[in-house]
């Protein structure tokens, strides 16, 4: 139970990255026929590359998903290298050949829509997991969960807030998805001492 329950923390991480990488494709692809034509060339294969990102980091995430917690802290070292890389190209690829704020905003939404997923599934996940601890550290494991809640539920006032705005620069939205993803980690990582605890 306490193994499974920490190798869900990875899981967690993992997911909610693999669901921004998902959007971001997802967004970039839908938008792709909108590039300049002298530069779509290019863009195609660093559409094409990030896309390939995106299916390793996939493929990593079920590979990992029945190992245990030391080949996940392992995997996990690999995997965030691979998201800044990802992240990073991301950013370029907007930059370069999105100079459109509505390419910009869609790719947001879709990137935001995808962390409030993941902050949703993980609180879901650690309620249902604590129901099953019946110990003195019950307490604990509650605090957890309702800090995540309510960390949650500020993310995505941070996040609808700018989704309305419509104005902002592609590094304020960019950054506050990187504040709202430390947050997650930070959450998921409280949660996964307080199960730890626990055991």
């Amino acid at each position: 139970m306490v193994t499974q329950s920490n190798i869900n923390f990875f899981t967690n991480w993992a997911k909610e990255r693999l669901g921004e990488m998902e959007a971001t494709v997802t967004s970039l692809e839908a938008r792709a026929a909108g590039v300049q034509v002298d530069l779509r060339e290019k863009a195609t294969k660093v559409l094409a590359d990030l896309g390939k990102q995106r299916d390793e980091f996939r493929e990593t995430l079920k590979q990992q998903s029945e190992a245990g917690e030391t080949a996940w802290t392992q995997a996990k070292s690999k995997m965030e290298a691979d998201w800044r890389r990802f992240e990073a190209e991301a950013g370029k690829y907007v930059e370069s050949f999105s100079k459109q704020v509505e390419q910009q905003q869609a790719t947001f939404k879709l990137q935001a829509d995808a962390q409030l997923k993941a902050w949703r599934e993980a609180v879901d996940k650690l309620g249902s997991d604590a129901v099953k601890f019946v110990s003195a550290h019950r307490a604990d494991i509650d605090a957890a969960v309702t800090r995540m809640t309510a960390d949650a539920a500020e993310a995505e006032k941070k996040l609808e807030k700018l989704k309305q705005a419509g104005t902002h620069s592609w590094s304020a939205l960019m950054t506050a998805l990187t504040e709202t993803r430390l947050a997650f980690d930070r959450a998921n990582e409280a949660a996964r001492e307080a199960f730890k605890r626990a055991a």
